[in-house]
């Protein structure tokens, strides 16, 4: 879902006649029903109900859905890891998708705002810049030995002449900003696969036919996301519940909705062809990019199932296994 090409519509998008009819309706239930699943979805996994389950069940030892601890947002999935390693990581990652991101703006100007890719560009990079913050945190605790590398707290104890030992106490629930990282996260893994797939699956092969050159700064714009956050993956302690899904339909949805408005007050040609309403097709494309979604993100599933799976079995001592 990418830039630097834009199909000319020659239908008003400002007209009445273009949005009254049926297959506006049609797409408007698509889009309608994608926030009511994620509403549901999250209501039920992280409304205020789940967090009074989460304090009562929390102290029988049983890990609820969806919870996150503090140190999960920077501490590295194997023990022999330090955590610097990782801050390390996210900063350069943040840099170059930073300096990716101005390029590309310096390239296709205020046109960005109404691409997809973009949007994920930006989000992706936002997910380091945050992740860079918390990792920060954790060294920092690690320094000031309130932590051990592992996460575990360590407590003082004035009576033990010895000092500073490590306490056995339950592991503190992450705050907000933590939280809203975990959900970035999952709202990228599955914007990533679908603005890649989409881009170099049927996009791309459309624009081969039209003998179409790829720039270095479309393929990394395209490529780069994937790759850095892949790797984040592979370091990272983050779970992956599938109920967020709801947040990467909400991410999709809010798009398709900056469209229309954008559309219904400036004539503007839209910058993916199956996104016009002018189309007899365009209720199935809608239904069909709702639905790709879903794969999209079990891609992405799959893969941290993968991950666990291995690490367990290559290091089964080192491995910060979660349920």
């Amino acid at each position: 879902m990418g830039a630097s090409w834009h199909p000319v519509t020659t239908t008003d998008t400002t007209s009445l006649d273009y949005w009254l009819n049926w297959r506006v309706v049609v797409c408007a239930i698509w889009v309608l029903s994608s926030i009511v699943i994620a509403s549901i979805l999250i209501w039920k996994y992280e409304g205020s109900h789940h967090h009074q389950e989460e304090e009562e069940i929390g102290s029988q030892g049983r890990r609820v859905v969806g919870t996150l601890y503090d140190d999960e947002s920077w501490r590295p999935c194997l023990k022999g890891i330090h955590p610097a390693w990782l801050l390390s990581f996210r900063v350069a990652s943040f840099s170059i998708l930073l300096a990716l991101l101005m390029i590309d703006i310096t390239v296709e100007g205020r046109r960005n705002i109404y691409y997809y890719t973009h949007w994920t560009l930006v989000l992706v990079t936002i997910y380091f810049g945050l992740g860079s913050l918390l990792s920060f945190y954790g060294c920092l605790q690690i320094f000031l030995n309130k932590v051990s590398p592992d996460g575990v707290e360590i407590k003082s104890n004035s009576d033990m002449e010895d000092g500073p030992h490590i306490g056995s106490i339950a592991p503190k629930t992450a705050g907000f900003w933590s939280y809203l990282f975990q959900i970035i996260y999952q709202i990228n893994a599955g914007a990533v696969m679908l603005t890649d797939c989409v881009f170099w699956f049927i996009i791309f092969p459309f624009l081969a036919t039209k003998n179409y050159h790829l720039n270095l700064t479309l393929i990394g714009v395209h490529s780069a996301n994937a790759v850095f956050l892949l790797g984040d993956t592979a370091l990272n302690s983050l779970r992956f519940p599938w109920f967020r899904i709801a947040y990467f339909l909400l991410w999709t949805t809010i798009y398709v909705i900056f469209q229309w408005i954008i559309h219904a007050i400036i004539p503007l040609w839209w910058p993916y062809t199956f996104l016009d309403l002018s189309s007899p097709q365009a209720p199935m494309w809608y239904l069909g990019v709702a639905l790709l979604q879903i794969p999209c993100y079990a891609v992405f599933s799959i893969t941290m199932r993968l991950k666990c799976f291995l690490l367990v079995r290559w290091f089964p001592q080192s491995y910060h296994y979660v349920k």
